[in-house]
C-alpha cells in the first residue's frame, strides 16, 4: 500500500533537507549490489533519523538492524563529540559496504558495528542508551524492545520503523501472516505500556516514537 503518491513524496522530498552525497552513493550501490534495496531508509525519513538525533543530541545509540548502513550514518550525524553508536546486525555479508560508507560519511571512529543476534549482544553492552532505533526482523520486536528498554535511559526515545507493515495493519488479517499479527500485537502493547509515552507517526512505512518514562 502506497500511503502517499510518488508525486507528493518527491515534493516533500523536494522540501526537505537535501540527501547527503554519500547516502545517494550509498543508495545507487545498494540497489545496484544488494538484495531487497527497498530496505534503505531513504532520502526522506533519513533526514528525519538525523533531524531527531541533532534534537536529542544523544552520547550513546542503539541500532537494531543496519542493512547496509543508511540509517546508521543519519544517526550519528546527531551524535555528541564524545558519542558511540552501537549497531547490530545478523548478515556478516554486507559488513563490506557498512564500512566503505561509514568511512566515507567520516563517522567510522564512533560506529561499532556488531555481527549477530542483537537479543545476545545487547545484554552484553555496558552502556545507557539515549536512543534506539528498532529496523530488525518484525517478528522480534517485542523482544528487542524489552531488551532495548532495560538498556534506555529514563527520558531517552525508542524508534520502531516499519509498524504501518505496507498497510497490512489495517487489512484483514491472514492467519498465516505472522509478521503482521506480532506488529497488530506491538503497536497496541507500546500505546498502552506505562513505561513509555508513545506517538505512531505516518512516515513511510510507519515510524513509532517511544519516550522512556
Amino acid at each position: 500500500m502506497h500511503f502517499l503518491s510518488s508525486v507528493l513524496e518527491n515534493y516533500i522530498a523536494n522540501n526537505s533537507e537535501n540527501e547527503p552525497e554519500v547516502l545517494k552513493e550509498l543508495t545507487r550501490e545498494t540497489h545496484l549490489k544488494v538484495i531487497q534495496p527497498r530496505m534503505l531508509t531513504g532520502h526522506f525519513q533519513g533526514r528525519v533519523l538525523s533531524m531527531l538525533s541533532k534534537i536529542i543530541s544523544p552520547i550513546h545509540i542503539l541500532e537494531i538492524g543496519t542493512y547496509t548502513g543508511y540509517s546508521a550514518i543519519c544517526l550519528a550525524e546527531g551524535l555528541r563529540k564524545n558519542g558511540k553508536l552501537h549497531t547490530i546486525d545478523v548478515n556478516e555479508e554486507l559488513s563490506h559496504i557498512q564500512r566503505k560508507y561509514f568511512e566515507k560519511s567520516g563517522f567510522a571512529d564512533k560506529i561499532d558495528a556488531h555481527v549477530g543476534d542483537a537479543l545476545d549482544i545487547i545484554p552484553k553492552l555496558d552502556v545507557t542508551f539515549d536512543l534506539v532505533f528498532i529496523d530488525a526482523e518484525k517478528r522480534s520486536y517485542p523482544a528487542y524492545f524489552e531488551a532495548a528498554l532495560k538498556k534506555t535511559r529514563p527520558g531517552g526515545i525508542i524508534l520502531s520503523d516499519n509498524v504501518l507493515w505496507s498497510g497490512k495493519v489495517i487489512e484483514p488479517l491472514n492467519p498465516k501472516d505472522v509478521a503482521t499479527k506480532v506488529l497488530l500485537d506491538y503497536n497496541k502493547n507500546l500505546k498502552d505500556d506505562p513505561r513509555v509515552e508513545t506517538v505512531l507517526l505516518p512516515i513511510r512505512d510507519g515510524l513509532t516514537l517511544s519516550r522512556v518514562l
